[in-house]
């Protein structure tokens, strides 16, 4: 009997003994990665995004700031797709987005209408759709979550603002003062908002619009449009290019045409101002005072959108209109706020040294 109890006791240890070492060698799991752990591995939220193009250095910062924020180093994965300026190409990017089961359908929209059928589509699957940069106009307001983008009005009242300051500091006739609009792209909502900002002011101000034609935001359309422009209406003093890309076109055709840019209107120069802040060849314009003022368009939007996902995330509604903040730029120190919408300004002073050190993914708040 002893011996069996001895025999049984042996045989507790040595069970004791193994399930020591299987513990001791058994990888525990762990958020962590280090030697012997089990990284678990976190679902990765997946976003589909439809960019309207690449048409101008704006456009460009706007995507690189959404890949940049929604890396799998984030928590996602990203779907891009780029229309190439084709409103088709985004409907038929959010059907496959749909297909591809993303949790999240974010568009920067290439018109304002024409929207309901593809968005009533990701409603049904149940995806919620975050609109970025230009508004649309659809019957039902739900098909989408939410907005991000810039105050485009305002933008043009802040630009406007610096011209009226500009004009009664170096006491030009308001009647002598004839612009030619140089516009984005007809019925986008940036064309839209700094068109009126421009027609409002022109109105208070007793400014003469000698034109108005479409750049359609790029270089190439700009020059070839300010070229015509200019030839036929030599009275021509004021170009208001809503966008930077169109502004570097204008330009080079006003010096093709013989005409001198610059902030000397007494002496016959033409005064340019424009929109974005993000080309550094417009910047140095700026410095060089071939561009007067420059209205911030801020791209950098993947934070913003982020942020939307987030509140969703958590079980809320995120605030269904949500405005970037924008500042203003030049690089005459003569005017440093400018007032629109019953609010000041401030106007950052551009300077060599400030493009040299400047960093666009941090530009934030310049008011």
């Amino acid at each position: 009997m002893k011996q069996v109890i001895k025999q049984f006791k042996c045989f507790i240890s040595l069970m004791l003994i193994v399930s020591i070492m299987v513990s001791g060698c058994t990888p525990a799991s762990s958020d962590k990665e280090g030697a012997g752990d089990v990284v678990v591995q976190k679902k990765l939220i997946k976003v589909g995004f439809s960019q309207l193009g690449a048409e101008s250095d704006w456009r460009r910062a706007n995507t690189a700031s959404m890949r940049e924020t929604f890396s799998e180093e984030n928590g996602y994965q990203l779907f891009f797709e780029d229309a190439q300026q084709k409103q088709a190409n985004q409907a038929m990017a959010i059907r496959r987005f749909i297909q591809q089961g993303v949790d999240y359908i974010v568009v920067a929209p290439a018109t304002e209408v024409g929207w309901d059928i593809a968005l009533s589509e990701a409603k049904n699957a149940e995806i919620p759709v975050i609109l970025i940069d230009r508004r649309i106009s659809v019957k039902d307001s739900t098909l989408y979550t939410c907005w991000v983008g810039s105050d485009f009005k305002l933008e043009g009242d802040k630009v406007t603002g610096w011209m009226r300051q500009f004009f009664r500091m170096k006491s030009i006739d308001p009647k002598s003062v004839h612009i030619f609009d140089l516009q984005g792209t007809i019925g986008t909502s940036a064309q839209i908002g700094r068109t009126n900002g421009l027609k409002d002011a022109a109105k208070r101000n007793g400014w003469e619009i000698v034109e108005m034609a479409d750049g359609d935001f790029t270089e190439a359309k700009g020059n070839e449009v300010t070229d015509r422009v200019i030839q036929e209406h030599p009275e021509i003093n004021v170009v208001y290019a809503e966008n930077d890309n169109m502004a570097l076109g204008a330009v080079k055709a006003i010096q093709k045409n013989g005409r001198k840019v610059g902030m000397n209107m007494a002496a016959g120069e033409i005064l340019v101002v424009s929109f974005d802040g993000v080309s550094t060849e417009a910047m140095q314009m700026l410095i060089d005072k071939k561009i007067a003022c420059i209205g911030e368009c801020y791209p950098m939007y993947g934070s913003n959108v982020r942020s939307c996902i987030e509140v969703i995330e958590a079980g809320k509604k995120p605030d269904k209109t949500s405005f970037v903040s924008e500042g203003l730029y030049s690089a005459d120190a003569t005017i440093t706020q400018v007032s629109a919408g019953m609010r000041d300004y401030a106007v950052t002073i551009v300077t060599q040294d400030w493009l040299n050190e400047r960093d666009i993914t941090n530009m934030g708040d310049s008011e």
